[in-house]
């Protein structure tokens, strides 16, 4: 218990002076966005910090194998995302979710909002959701299939965002483009991205967590759960899905395309109708 404390209390210090820096920056910039590149980057800091200190504590229980293939399944997903959204970003202001959440611009509200609104709140969700990361660094491993399952939800979750974000980058430079993307996994789900995120910590959290035995598995089940919280409710597609409902074709898009999971989508009512005529 005692390696858990240390290495916990010292992924919380990690988010905490990630979050001050990032906080700095914005205001610098002026885009409280900016907390986007961080998000990723942060996560692979946390996994990175709790496998060293991991390593230094361990008294011969955990598995350095495990420890350090979970650290590079967050960094490999971790960098990415920074990757992608820094480049998405470049010639951008500020998204304008973080405009509606914090009321205004943030020279509007000044940089004490943000804080309290957005850099506390992601650096705590950051150390929260990284919980599974941080156990598994000084836990001895339950069951390797876990492992191994884990790591295959994780690639699910991984060709997810990857294959979703060049999708709609093709989307995006193609001069005929129809109104709303619904090709490839977005015909599937409106949020691939999404989605994949999900997957890849609920991915995490049967490597980390469950795979460190049934009680730590239970002790840290809510990351994943915050983490698709925050996906699909709070700052991820609801928030983002007030803006899209406005644009052209897209609540007919929403009508038939499912909002997370992937399925099929919904047969129009006009369609089953001509196919029961047609029969």
């Amino acid at each position: 218990m005692s390696d858990i404390l240390v290495v916990s209390a010292t992924a919380l210090g990690t988010a905490a002076l990630l979050m001050l820096l990032t906080a700095l920056l914005a205001r610098r910039l002026g885009r409280v966005a900016v907390v986007d590149v961080a998000w990723g980057l942060g996560f692979v800091l946390v996994a990175a910090v709790s496998a060293v200190v991991g390593g230094l504590v361990d008294d011969g229980d955990a598995d350095a194998l495990r420890r350090w293939l979970v650290l590079g399944l967050v960094a490999a997903w971790g960098l990415r995302l920074a990757w992608h959204i820094r480049r998405r970003a470049v010639g951008h202001g500020e998204d304008p979710r973080y405009e509606k959440l914090l009321g205004g611009t943030l020279e509007d509200v000044g940089l004490a909002v943000a804080v309290r609104k957005v850099f506390l709140v992601q650096g705590a969700a950051l150390w929260f959701i990284s919980l599974p990361v941080q156990v598994g660094a000084v836990s001895e491993v339950w069951t390797w299939w876990l492992v191994g399952a884990g790591a295959a939800l994780w690639a699910v979750g991984l060709v997810f965002e990857t294959v979703g974000d060049a999708q709609l980058a093709a989307y995006k430079s193609d001069p005929q483009r129809p109104p709303v993307m619904d090709r490839g996994l977005w015909r599937y789900t409106r949020h691939p991205n999404y989605f994949g995120d999900a997957c890849v910590w609920w991915g995490l959290w049967l490597m980390a967590g469950l795979g460190s035995g049934w009680q730590v598995g239970l002790a840290t089940v809510l990351a994943p759960v915050a983490m698709t919280y925050f996906l699909v409710f709070a700052t991820g597609a609801r928030l983002l899905e007030q803006t899209m409902m406005k644009r052209e074709g897209y609540p007919a898009y929403a009508a038939r395309t499912s909002m997370f999971l992937p399925r099929p989508p919904r047969r129009r009512p006009g369609g089953a109708r001509r196919a029961v005529r047609a029969g």
